[in-house]
């Protein structure tokens, strides 16, 4: 491994100059720290060791996730990283940051820089400006519903889409429904891509009929519904599967104002189980993630790299968490409506394509 003075070989500059820009002294410009610091990951220099006390640094760096409060999505995984972290004697830095911060800040320098010894990754997309650098990246890394290939020094937790989505649609069918529509979240993302296909597959293993126009993209957000809800109703869809408890609460708000009732007309089932699915009216059925043990999961991921085990994609089981949104399906003529430009034959032809060919519309 590159020593202190093999850096400042590199550069011209003396060793102690090399020393102030890898403990961030005040007395160098930035400029020549970020060269120092660019060149020290560029040599695969480490200043962790065997991770003494001192250097138990661990950083959580979040974006397009909210979870400063205990209604957050977020708050339960990082409280549970947090308390996982305490145990073990790591320090934890929570950073929010944007795709504008990742542009300006390289991702290996900046943990150097900070002497962090591992990180944890909270709603990254695959479009994020740090996916590309964590290909190559030596610092333990772990990602959030995320996953990045052949890099033994970055894994992954989350909570098994396919048996949470199989879950619902299982329920659903116990219910006596047929034409289940699907309100994905985010196009680009690696979890709605997930769940969409957990959604086919389920769908297909119920020998039930595929609908593009039911099997749609949306947002993680609740006005995602009143794009796409209309449609459901108008092609027959007596439940409707969301690809998070928010949406859902949108679902639930778009049926009452077009005069459909929950459950007694349309069947509604969230994913996350955050503490708005209770409060919902009715209380909503859905499959539950144990934020808190994703949480301390991405700790012992973490600490698992950190003593050089590599680690791939660890998956939690979800649970199914029935409230009163689902009741006995209620068929309805459909109607004839044109296709919708956000349903899976249009924005994912292949994927759709893999499960039609056994099945009928």
């Amino acid at each position: 491994m590159p020593t202190i003075k093999d850096i400042a070989a590199r550069l011209g500059v003396s060793i102690g100059t090399v020393s102030k820009a890898l403990h961030s002294a005040p007395d160098i410009s930035e400029s020549l720290k970020k060269t120092i610091l660019e060149t020290a990951v560029e040599m695969g220099y480490k200043t962790r060791g065997n991770f003494s006390r001192e250097d138990r640094r661990t950083v959580l760096f979040i974006e397009n996730m909210a979870y400063e409060k205990e209604s957050d999505f977020g708050y339960d995984i990082v409280l549970g990283f947090k308390k996982s972290a305490a145990q073990e004697h790591f320090e934890v830095t929570v950073i929010p940051v944007t795709a504008e911060y990742q542009r300006q800040n390289s991702y290996d320098a900046l943990l150097l820089k900070n002497r962090f010894c591992g990180a944890f990754l909270l709603g990254f997309s695959l479009e994020d400006p740090w996916m590309e650098q964590l290909k190559t990246t030596s610092t333990p890394t772990v990602l959030f519903d995320n996953l990045v290939m052949h890099n033994p020094h970055v894994g992954s937790v989350g909570t098994d889409p396919f048996e949470g989505i199989d879950m619902a649609v299982e329920h659903l069918v116990q219910n006596g429904h047929e034409k289940i529509a699907f309100l994905n979240g985010s196009v680009g993302s690696l979890i709605s891509d997930q769940r969409m296909r957990a959604y086919l597959n389920s769908m297909y293993e119920h020998h039930l009929p595929i609908d593009p126009d039911l099997a749609v993209y949306g947002y993680y957000v609740a006005d995602a519904a009143r794009y796409h809800v209309p449609g459901f109703l108008e092609k027959g869809a007596t439940a409707i599967l969301c690809g998070n408890d928010l949406i859902a609460s949108g679902v639930i708000e778009c049926c009452r104002q077009m005069g459909y009732r929950v459950p007694e007309d349309i069947s509604v089932i969230g994913f996350d189980d955050i503490p708005l699915a209770t409060t919902l009216s009715p209380p909503l059925t859905t499959v539950r993630q144990d934020r808190s043990q994703l949480g301390k999961c991405g700790l012992y991921i973490l600490h698992a790299m950190m003593n050089g085990i590599p680690m791939s994609r660890t998956l939690l089981r979800p649970s199914l968490a029935i409230r009163e949104s689902v009741a006995g399906a209620k068929p309805r003529l459909p109607l004839r409506r044109t296709n919708d430009p956000d349903s899976i034959l249009n924005v994912n032809p292949a994927l759709y394509s893999q499960f039609v060919t056994h099945k009928s519309v």
